[in-house]
């Protein structure tokens, strides 16, 4: 497998002192992802997960819905110059009667880590509808609790201590315990990676849990949870005009800003307990 993290020489100057010395930097690679033996998408990512972030990359495209929708996942011969397996080409075989993806919908082929969304075609093919809807989600949390969760996620990003160079997302439950963590170089797909936990472990939709984000709510994420059911979203950071839309369409609780005891509450109060 691919290694999360690669040292490189570095060299440190500030006012007092001019080092040279090895600093961890987070690792970056392509991923190729395809279903049946066909290219769909290759994303910049961190190595790590891998059949996670492909299952949630697909549950976000409205391909999945249940862990039965996939046959079998695997890695396929992608080599570097010395004939190692890179891990770097991730193979789906769908389960029989499950549609592939729509082949009327162009996707550039290339994805950046920064941007999920940015190779669609149109914007009509960017809205996609979720056959689990966020907004019947009973899910409710305390402010008390919201208020804590960034520390919670800080503590459980291993990597991002070692490189600063990493986004986390983690879903939550009502007492702020989180059931799981993932961390990647791109925002989209951490939490890839934790709805493709999710659907592995049979709970989508996630209508049980929040989803938690280490940096801004942008409209792909706001989507990435629509389609899974889960109705909360907090982000440590802000959300963009269109998320904050997108997540008032669907019924969602969409939560900015969160940092200490102060929180920014864009929609959805009846999902947020202790308010005046």
């Amino acid at each position: 497998m691919g290694r999360v993290t690669v040292r490189r020489p570095v060299r440190k100057i500030s006012a007092t002192k001019d080092v040279r010395r090895p600093d961890a930097l987070a690792a970056e690679e392509p991923l190729e992802i395809r279903v049946g033996g066909k290219a769909l998408a290759v994303t910049m990512r961190t190595p790590g997960n891998d059949v996670e972030l492909a299952h949630g990359f697909l549950l976000s495209e409205g391909v999945l819905a249940s862990r039965e929708d996939v046959a079998v996942a695997r890695y396929c011969d992608g080599v570097d110059d010395q004939g190692r397996n890179t891990y770097n080409v991730l193979d789906l075989a769908l389960a029989e009667g499950v549609a592939p993806p729509e082949t009327g919908v162009e996707r550039n082929f290339y994805t950046t880590s920064s941007c999920g969304v940015c190779g669609k075609a149109a914007l009509d093919a960017v809205k996609l509808k979720s056959r689990f809807s966020p907004e019947k989600s009973e899910f409710a949390v305390s402010t008390d609790v919201l208020a804590k969760l960034p520390d919670t996620l800080r503590a459980h990003q291993k990597v991002f201590s070692s490189t600063g160079g990493l986004h986390a997302a983690a879903l939550f439950d009502g007492d702020g315990n989180l059931a799981v963590v993932r961390e990647d170089v791109g925002r989209h797909n951490a939490v890839d990676k934790v709805l493709g936990w999710a659907l592995q472990e049979g709970r989508i939709p996630a209508t049980d849990t929040g989803l938690l984000v280490s940096g801004r709510a942008s409209f792909e994420l706001v989507q990435k949870a629509a389609m899974a059911g889960i109705g909360l979203l907090a982000a440590v950071s802000a959300p963009s005009s269109l998320a904050a839309e997108l997540a008032e369409e669907n019924g969602m609780t969409l939560i900015g800003f969160l940092r200490g005891d102060s929180m920014n509450l864009y929609s959805g109060e009846q999902r947020v307990l202790g308010l005046g």
